[in-house]
């Protein structure tokens, strides 16, 4: 089980059900229910994988400039490839490049049966945080 009260608060991922399963420097994991997090034909909502997506870069590069530093993401690009209708996501977010000033981290996000239903990219700069 993972110390979340170690981990930054997302008032977002508790609303959505987001759920993180595994955190490192290499690479952060975390889930969703679809249920709850639909469009109205009965779809994953795009922006509920966009969140998703964002979520997870973002801790993995919090993970990385933390303490010195906070990442603010710049630059969100997500790819939806299959509709999802049920069950869970899950998306597992890796490192590209982690620079001293700006890192990038790709997300692929898979529904239950392990089939890719989209890909993303968040571009974070790290900044010094204003006291």
């Amino acid at each position: 089980m993972i110390d979340t009260t170690a981990l930054p608060p997302s008032s977002l991922h508790e609303k959505l059900g987001i759920e993180i399963t595994q955190v490192s420097a290499a690479e952060v994991v975390g889930s969703m229910p679809v249920t709850g997090n639909t469009q109205p034909a009965g779809l994953l909502h795009g922006g509920a994988t966009a969140a998703l997506i964002e979520g997870l870069a973002s801790l993995a590069a919090w993970l990385h400039a933390h303490p010195e530093r906070v990442a603010v993401g710049v630059d969100l690009n997500v790819t939806h490839l299959r509709p999802v209708t049920s069950g869970r996501v899950t998306g597992r977010a890796v490192p590209v490049r982690l620079g001293d000033g700006t890192v990038v981290h790709t997300v692929d996000v898979h529904d239950d049966e392990g089939r890719l239903t989209a890909t993303g990219r968040l571009t974070s700069q790290l900044v010094v945080p204003k006291k």
